[in-house]
């Protein structure tokens, strides 16, 4: 009996340390880190970049950093380590690197103002024609009224 129970202490005090390491683990993975870097060799994503050898090379690499319990960021700073800047898919949030963030959102500002602005326009524009045409043409005087009649007698109108 305390040969059982010394083994299933034992098992715990063994189990107990495996469980702790896993939970200290990053969850990370291949694909998880594929979708943010890229084949400097190629230039495009590395979960497109199948068949270049530099993009195997690399997938190897990361493979090797989540086996050693690595955290996202921490293969990314690896990857950019070993195989230099342009691994990484996303430009930097500092310096000229911050341009790729605020052009796009400058555009579609300007843009939605440029919408709104015409669209503005074409209101005031429609209501004021609107307005003209209820109210009706102008009454013409005495002198224009006999004109016409004459020109419609004159082509028995």
């Amino acid at each position: 009996m305390r040969r059982r129970l010394a083994l299933v202490l034992a098992a715990l005090a063994l189990a107990v340390p495996a469980g702790a390491t896993a939970a200290e683990c990053p969850k990370t993975s291949l694909s998880a880190v594929e979708d943010e870097v890229m084949c400097p060799v190629c230039g495009t994503p590395l979960g497109l970049a199948t068949e270049a050898p530099q993009a195997q090379r690399e997938r190897e690499f990361i493979r090797r950093q989540v086996d050693d319990c690595r955290s996202k960021d921490e293969i990314k700073a690896a990857l950019v380590d070993e195989f230099g800047e342009n691994v990484l898919a996303l430009p930097g949030s500092d310096g000229f690197d911050l341009a790729a963030y605020l052009v796009p959102g400058l555009a579609v500002l300007l843009g939605a103002g440029a919408v709104g602005a015409t669209a503005i326009g074409w209101r005031r524009s429609r209501t004021g024609a609107e307005q003209g045409t209820a109210a009706g043409p102008p009454d013409p005087g005495a002198a224009q009224r006999d004109r016409l009649q004459t020109d419609l007698d004159r082509y028995e109108l």
